[in-house]
């Protein structure tokens, strides 16, 4: 008989095949694993390509987009094994990462999340982990990005020193994220409000508020394609960043800070409604009007 697995895999994809395939073939060699692909109405073919390429993954083809929490909540549903882990389809785990993940939530009790190092395809650290979202802490986080982004030696050094050492964080990125099942059922996992982006500081914040830790670990390696699940409809992204921005902070800041956060959507709009009226741009200025309206009503 064999064994249960000990971690189930959730994988969301949206457009994103060759990606796709090649992720779950690096999980493969992962033992005590099972796999759940949750494809959100892809076009190009993801879904069927899972089931002739990966027949003993578990594929849930959904009609229709739901989102990325929704999703995930979907593929945890498919597993009852102890451990969860959300991996983008452009992420992989290094040899070895995953039991050394696994063995941290082993090891301390407390530990609801755990989440690894990771680095783009190149090798260049990425951002993985933070502060809770706040006007002064993402001012903190958009520096340290944008300055490893354009490779500044300071940037990235600082960041490659932060992301060297294991401690407790206040979140870890949904990339590549690993979580007990015990604590995810305790905070009914992904707040599906969240189409996209944020929904992983808003687990890890109510896992922590649950009294369960989230930890950062060098421990595990991951490496991770960014940006490429995006790629196919880059506009609703960054929509979608808005409303979710604005929907974790009328959850867990105060109405200085929400109010505050409105006025700069406003006024990012209203400079790209100009730019795009002078410089005759439809496509700006239809996605000017769009952020608008999150600003406004979202």
């Amino acid at each position: 008989m064999s064994e249960a697995p000990r971690v189930a895999v959730v994988v969301v994809s949206y457009e994103t095949r060759e990606t796709l395939l090649e992720g779950l073939a690096a999980l493969e060699g992962e033992p005590a694993t099972s796999v759940v692909v949750v494809d959100n109405a892809s076009h190009d073919g993801s879904a069927a390509a899972v089931r002739d390429r990966f027949p003993s993954v578990r594929l849930i083809a959904n009609p229709e987009n739901v989102g990325f929490a929704r999703a995930c909540n979907q593929g945890a549903r498919e597993s009852r094994a102890p451990f969860l882990l959300f991996l983008n389809p452009d992420a992989t785990l290094a040899p070895g990462s995953l039991h050394a993940l696994t063995a941290l939530l082993d090891a301390g009790p407390q530990v609801g999340v755990v989440g690894p190092r990771t680095r783009g395809v190149s090798g260049t650290i990425q951002v993985s982990t933070g502060d809770d979202l706040s006007p002064l802490a993402e001012l903190r986080q958009r520096r340290l990005v944008r300055g490893v982004a354009c490779q500044e030696a300071s940037v990235v050094a600082e960041v490659e020193a932060q992301h060297a050492v294991e401690r407790e964080v206040d979140w870890v990125s949904g990339a590549c994220l690993l979580i007990r099942r015990q604590a995810f059922d305790a905070v009914s996992g992904f707040d599906e409000r969240f189409f996209l982006y944020e929904e992983d500081a808003d687990l890890c914040r109510r896992v922590r508020e649950a009294g369960w830790k989230v930890l950062y670990s060098p421990a595990g390696e991951a490496r991770h394609a960014l940006g490429r699940s995006m790629a196919r409809a880059p506009e609703r992204a960054r929509l979608e960043y808005q409303r979710s921005h604005l929907l974790y902070y009328r959850k867990h800041c105060g109405l200085l800070q929400r109010v505050g956060l409105r006025l700069w959507l406003v006024a990012r709009a209203a400079l790209a409604l100009v730019h795009g009226a002078l410089s005759l741009n439809g496509p700006r200025t239809r996605e000017a009007l769009a952020l608008l309206r999150v600003a406004v009503v979202a």
